[in-house]
């Protein structure tokens, strides 16, 4: 059945008739607007993990389908095993109309449609929350880092226009000048966030960016432009259109964005030395420094944008760059940041005040300072990037985000990001817990909390950014359990999601030490808690998806490198 509908959400929820969207979700657009029940049963299709390796063999053998003999699982080959030249062994979910078929997703795509924003009759992001019942502050905002999880969404889904629209709208936004108080910011700098504010007068839209300057503590958004560029290459790779990438307008916007992080200066690490706030933990949460999350994002553009940038006159200086930098910075995250079982009892035995390049303890990292909770986390079998690495300081504790991204960039090793899945399932009761997923544990608590935090009233133990748990953070962890050949770990995640969070109307994050309650300062119809569930479902219904946000180990730029002496014995 064809047809052409059309129904677009503004700010405010209203509907405005701008453009065909052309999705598998016109029928329910429809009955919608003649408020009638949807009554739609469609045949489900088995996920990936319920296919058995007999199913895939037609296909290839089961050696070739996993990478490593017993984790890791190709992309390319997903891709080939769900290309539309298949579809008459495994349809896609947007053909034969699972997604509508479950109300839970018809509810989560329903939702998504109305935190739509237009500007000049065009889709071009989602704001942050639809929650009518708390203060909006700056929840009627698109920012840039929540739209990925609604962008990937609308790609799996076959709308193309709002991702492409998102993306040459906040490049316009980089080229205008930006400054706080004084200062004026890198000219590569991208917005945190923007609004379209409307002017009834003249009957005009304009769109208001904002780069830090109205956010709590002033700080830029150091991610922001680091999810572009993953962004644009999930696009790219998507549509298989390489006309947007290759646009003077986005070559310039990537080497101004990379140019700001790998230009020369004082550093004598590969990695990028952040404050406090830049990131999806944008509040003093002790992590300025040099912080997993921001390593992972960093790491991950710089690949993106080595198969996006044109090797000319503008660009081969900067692909050498990044070559380098990623080579170094590979190097740093794989020997420095990693812990496990083995590695957490080397330098709990590290001496101190060690001098020349010969010394072991390398940062100086005092034994004495690390937690006592460490040692009972770490499983015999598993391990982890840490949280940060500086002078005399190791920041212990497991980031979600950092994590999951290191494993789909391929910044972790196979072996490493398998060792992360065993930390995951050794760990199920603290990562996971009732909702899916800790966005960092452990929590602080009393004096550190105080210490740290600076008395965030927000940010008490178990609660937001300090151990809250956070299901936008489902998509991510559902991408790296089917790249690494575990869809069990995220079937079982989830479900538990599916229990919980539309009877909670879509809570932005959940309190308590197992993600019981929800948040105590959390927003209902949080756009990207709607969006993460979403592209996970669709992503373990059609593993093929995960190619968009996927990236293989690239084993020329790869030299075996043994970790100096001057790291451990």
């Amino acid at each position: 059945m064809a047809m052409n509908f059309t129904e677009n959400m503004s700010q405010n929820g209203s509907k405005k008739s701008v453009e065909n969207s052309g999705s598998i979700f016109e029928i329910e657009d429809i009955l919608k607007t003649l408020d009638r029940p949807r009554t739609i049963n469609i045949e489900r299709n088995r996920s990936f993990d319920e296919r058995s390796m007999s199913e895939l063999s037609n296909c290839l053998s089961p050696r070739q389908f996993f990478k490593d003999p017993e984790y890791s699982v190709h992309v390319e080959h997903l891709e080939s095993i769900y290309s539309p030249s298949r579809r008459s062994v495994f349809n896609s979910p947007r053909e034969n109309g699972y997604f509508e078929s479950h109300a839970m997703v018809a509810d989560a795509w329903e939702a998504l449609r109305r935190s739509m924003v237009h500007f000049r009759g065009q889709p071009v992001g989602t704001i942050a929350a639809v929650d009518h019942s708390a203060e909006k502050v700056n929840y009627d905002q698109v920012f840039v880092r929540d739209f990925v999880p609604s962008a990937l969404a609308f790609l799996m889904n076959g709308e193309h226009e709002i991702v492409k629209n998102f993306l040459l709208k906040t490049l316009r936004l980089q080229s205008g000048e930006k400054r706080i108080d004084k200062f004026k910011l890198g000219e590569g700098v991208m917005p945190a966030s923007f609004k379209v504010l409307h002017d009834p007068v003249r009957n005009n839209e304009t769109l208001v960016a904002d780069f830090g300057e109205s956010a709590i503590g002033r700080v830029a958004p150091v991610d922001s432009g680091f999810w572009w560029i993953i962004l644009l290459r999930a696009y790219t790779k998507h549509t298989g259109d390489s006309s947007l990438a290759e646009l003077p307008e986005c070559q310039k916007g990537m080497r101004l964005i990379l140019s700001l992080c790998i230009s020369e200066g004082f550093d004598t690490f590969p990695t990028l030395l952040c404050a406090d706030g830049c990131s999806m933990i944008d509040r003093r949460m002790g992590v300025y420094g040099y912080p997993i999350e921001i390593q992972a994002l960093f790491f991950m553009a710089l690949r993106c944008a080595l198969l996006l940038l044109k090797q000319d006159d503008d660009g081969k200086e900067l692909v050498d760059q990044i070559v380098n930098r990623l080579h170094a910075l590979s190097f740093h995250m794989r020997s420095y940041f990693w812990l496990d079982l083995k590695q957490l009892s080397d330098i709990y035995r590290y001496k101190t005040e060690e001098y020349s390049h010969t010394a072991v303890n390398k940062f100086n990292v005092m034994p004495d300072s690390f937690p006592e909770w460490v040692f009972d986390f770490m499983p015999t079998r598993g391990g982890y990037f840490i949280g940060n690495v500086s002078p005399a300081r190791m920041d212990f504790r497991w980031f979600c985000l950092g994590n999951c991204v290191a494993i789909l960039s391929s910044l972790a090793t196979p072996e490493q990001s398998a060792a992360i899945m065993d930390l995951i399932e050794a760990r199920w009761d603290e990562l996971v817990g009732e909702m899916p997923l800790k966005i960092c544990y452990p929590a602080m608590e009393s004096h550190q909390w105080r210490i740290v935090t600076g008395c965030d009233p927000k940010n008490t133990r178990w609660s937001y950014h300090n151990g809250g748990s956070w299901p936008v953070l489902l998509w991510l962890l559902t991408a790296a359990c089917i790249k690494t050949g575990r869809p069990h770990i995220a079937r079982r995640a989830i479900e538990l999601a599916e229990s919980r969070l539309s009877k909670d109307h879509w809570p932005e994050y959940y309190d308590g030490k197992l993600g019981r309650y929800v948040g105590k300062q959390s927003r209902k119809f949080q756009t990207w808690s709607i969006a993460g569930y979403l592209v996970a479902k669709m992503m373990l219904e059609d593993p093929s998806h995960l190619g968009m946000i996927s990236l293989e180990e690239d084993n020329q730029k790869n030299q075996v490198i043994k970790r100096s002496a001057s790291w451990s014995s």
